[in-house]
């Protein structure tokens, strides 16, 4: 399936994207190139396949939930840099 310059043109314009010349033709070269790829995949027959939601077996590898005793404080926080009341003191990153 061709794309067309005036396609990549206007998803061009819809994405807010600057495409030069050169840009738009490489663009719709590889976008024909991956529609004529989906077509190709269209034509397999997967009738028998059951659909999955990964393509390999996968299993539950989280371990069982348990409750840990809490580190004290003054453990957490005595490799801080700068510290303010038993909180960690941070640069400002809005203005």
């Amino acid at each position: 399936m061709a794309i067309s310059k005036k396609e990549v043109e206007h998803v061009a314009r819809l994405a807010r994207l600057g495409l030069n010349e050169e840009e738009k033709e490489r663009m719709a070269k590889q976008l024909s190139n991956i529609l004529d790829y989906a077509d190709i995949l269209k034509k397999i027959d997967t009738q028998n396949v059951p659909p999955t939601s990964y393509a390999i077996p996968m299993k539950n590898i989280f371990r069982e939930d348990k409750v840990d005793p809490c580190l004290e404080i003054e453990e957490l926080i005595s490799n801080a840099p700068d510290l303010e009341a038993h909180m960690f003191r941070v640069p400002k990153i809005i203005e």
